[in-house]
């Protein structure tokens, strides 16, 4: 049937122009189709990608000799020579082979909203993908701390001592300004910030988009630092069964299972975990360093493809959660009056997605995009307890249409956001509703083969709050196959929230509210330059490639929890901050052996009546060092170091400076593969070099977490593939 669909399509097109071709991209070994290769005629600005049944249509084609190259990661490129118009009325078959070597310039991004590949992107973006997304799956299957944690310029920045809360930065710059996106969805924001991190599993994800600097023009309000955007698993025909066992000498058990494949005009992807710890503490002072939690996650998602213009993905999104840490005799229910000090959190997450694409011509696309999102949270101490359910929704609308040369996309999109608290103490409830309308336009223009380059605007209007006014541009310079060069800079805003890491650290006690008549939008400029060389020696067997970044973010009127009368009030203070540095990454492989060394310079200061002060918890010297031997499908065996130079803490002192060491190996075979990991196995923990609380065990005064807390851990595990 569908031969004869494709002998119809060619017909058809044949009739209508002599120029049209329809060409069919597959595997050859499998001869099943490809989705998502590009297909282009080289020196026009004709071309497009596969759908789901591996097929282009090319129209007008100029006459005469034109040469088609077809392209997609993990295939070598397939250049073929034809004459149009072409003197047979079948449809082409291009069969592509699988290449060997890595092909990274072929990946797709999604967060620029481009078609582009990530070669051709003037947007600076660093991608986590493929194995990379599975070697760090080995030391932490539950969650996606260590996944970002190891890149230049990320830093996790734990929030409680007890429970391990966690946020994430990036170029020095706190939590709150960096946006998580679940497919391009924000699922992850307000009273969800501080468990984001931790509640996400990464096996069912394809690939993870970083973007630093301002992005507040493609994705509102609070992409002031940057993004992180997680791209799932779509199915494809060929069945993929993944199932992921990790246990932990801390006492952690992950059990991670994932399923995917496209049945013709229907697909499905299901994720399950289930992912717990006992309470842990290496220390031995009686406080833990990992807390005992149970956490269920339930991801079910549907793609429906009604027609090959047409393609419907509905997901849901579930997680349950509880996560106590706190007094180890409490926990394990043998306490007394010394030793009752407790943090618990008990947390619901229920969202949805739904997108709607549809290709309107050859060159456009409408796009529709829904979420809801549920998180019901409750945090118990002794004394306190904080308890309150967010209600969010995100639509928007986009039109996306160009060619090679020239790509327009443009928007419009509502973002609401509600909180309601459960009124347990004397401070008032922190209740609000925020509602924010947008529009947006962003055009991408190949000026030359050398040059490209990305322009935006965006209007946002949050009620309450005013307008938020957010232009961007980026410009990509390639002189030559081995140098390439990225300049972009923007604005960007946040609107006020409680939800900071200052006010998670003290689970919003006597905090409070914000108020829009003494409250305001945060406001941001910034820039930043880079340039990558990559280059080849001794027939290909070496390779090398380093990437130097400089960036550069001011924020104005910054929102600070100051204590007033006992109790602690947001207020946007009459300064700004700056934070300005440098990152370097440098890639060196030789056959089976890559070292991989990034260094991070971050200076960071709060400008406040003409003083200016350090900003907290941000070392201002980082390095990242990796040696990796991997034969393919056989072996992995990894060694790494990370150091951090000493961190400047809210309450004047230092802490110390220290170093983190892993070692992974990982046998694989056909079906399965089997690993070990000795995570920091230096045992560099902030209880060896320095205090994390004063006072009494019953009623301890937490300090800032500068390090790791958990210290060496060992964990293992098996993986299947069906």
């Amino acid at each position: 049937m569908k031969y004869l669909l494709l002998a119809l399509i060619a017909i058809s097109c044949n009739a209508y122009s002599q120029t049209t071709t329809v060409i069919v991209v597959k595997d050859k070994n499998n001869k099943e189709p490809i989705i998502g290769a590009i297909v282009h005629v080289e020196g026009t600005s004709f071309g497009g990608s596969s759908d789901a049944d591996g097929i282009v249509i090319l129209s007008n084609i100029p006459t005469g000799q034109q040469i088609v190259s077809c392209k997609y990661l993990g295939y070598n490129e397939h250049i073929d020579s034809l004459t149009f118009p072409l003197n047979s009325r079948d449809s082409i078959v291009v069969y592509m082979e699988r290449s060997e070597g890595e092909e990274l310039e072929a990946i797709t991004v999604n967060s620029t909203r481009s078609t582009r590949t990530i070669s051709d992107v003037p947007t600076r973006i660093e991608l986590i993908s493929g194995e990379e997304l599975e070697e760090k799956g080995n030391m932490k299957p539950g969650d996606i701390r260590m996944l970002l944690a190891e890149s230049t310029g990320i830093q996790t920045q734990q929030t409680s001592a007890t429970s391990a809360n966690a946020s994430i930065r990036i170029q020095g710059m706190d939590g709150r300004y960096t946006q998580i996106l679940k497919d391009g969805f924000p699922l992850y924001s307000g009273a969800a910030s501080g468990l984001g991190l931790l509640q996400t599993p990464p096996l069912d994800l394809k690939q993870v988009e970083v973007i630093k600097g301002s992005s507040s023009t493609l994705f509102g309000g609070g992409a002031i630092a940057g993004l992180v955007n997680l791209i799932s698993k779509t199915p494809s025909t060929i069945r993929e069964i993944r199932f992921h066992v990790n246990g932990t000498s801390a006492g952690g058990l992950d059990i991670n299972g994932y399923y995917g494949q496209r049945f013709g005009k229907i697909g499905t992807t299901l994720f399950a975990s289930r992912n717990s710890n006992f309470a842990y503490d290496p220390a031995n002072i009686g406080l833990s360093a990992i807390p005992k939690f149970e956490r269920y996650t339930f991801n079910p998602k549907l793609f429906l493809y009604p027609t090959q213009k047409t393609t419907v993905i509905l997901g849901i999104n579930t997680t349950w959660e509880n996560r106590i840490g706190g007094s180890m005799p409490y926990i394990k229910g043998n306490y007394d009056t010394s030793n009752s000090y407790y943090e618990q959190n008990v947390t619901k997450r229920f969202s949805t997605q739904l997108s709607l694409s549809h290709t309107v011509t050859e060159h456009s696309k409408l796009t529709l995009k829904n979420s809801y999102s549920y998180f019901d949270r409750g945090i118990t101490i002794p004394g306190y307890k904080f308890d309150g359910i967010q209600h969010s929704t995100f639509t928007e609308l986009n039109y996306a249409t160009g060619n090679e040369k020239l790509e327009w996309i443009g928007g419009l999109n509502l973002w609401t956001d509600g909180f309601k608290e459960l009124k347990v103490t004397n401070v008032p409830v922190r209740n609000y509703v925020q509602t924010t309308f947008g529009a947006f336009i962003q055009n991408t223009w190949k000026v030359h083969e050398k040059l490209i380059v990305e322009s935006g605007i965006r209007e946002d209007y949050v009620i309450n709050y005013g307008f938020a006014f957010l232009p961007r541009v980026s410009v990509l310079y390639k002189p030559n196959l081995k140098i390439s060069s990225r300049l972009g800079g923007g604005l960007g805003y946040k609107a006020p929230t409680i939800f900071t890491e200052e006010s998670e650290r003290i689970q919003y006690q006597n905090v409070l509210a914000i108020s829009a008549d003494s409250n305001k939008l945060e406001k941001s400029y910034g820039a930043n330059w880079d340039i990558n060389y990559r280059t080849s020696f001794a027939d290909h067997s070496i390779t090398f490639s380093i990437n130097h970044l400089f960036y550069y973010t001011h924020l104005n009127n910054p929102l600070t929890l100051i204590p007033t009368a006992g109790k602690y009030r947001f207020s946007n203070i009459n300064g700004h901050m700056d934070s300005k540095g440098t990152e370097t990454n440098i890639k060196l492989g030789y056959k089976d052996f890559h070292v991989f060394i990034g260094y991070t310079y971050t200076d960071a200061y709060l400008h406040l009546n003409g003083l200016k002060t350090e900003n907290p918890l941000t070392p201002k010297h980082r390095i990242n060092s990796v040696v990796m031997y991997e034969v393919e499908d056989k072996w992995k065996v990894g060694l790494e170091a990370y150091y951090f130079s000493p961190q400047r803490l809210s309450d004047g002192t230092t802490g110390k400076d220290y170093w983190i060491m892993g070692f992974m190996a990982e046998k694989s075979w056909k079906k399965f593969s089997l690993y070990i990991n000795f995570e920091n196995f230096l045992d560099a923990r902030q209880t060896r070099f320095d205090t994390i609380y004063t006072g009494a065990l019953n009623n301890p005064q937490f300090r800032e977490i500068y390090a790791p807390l958990d210290g060496f851990v060992i964990n293992g595990g098996l993986k299947i593939r069906i």
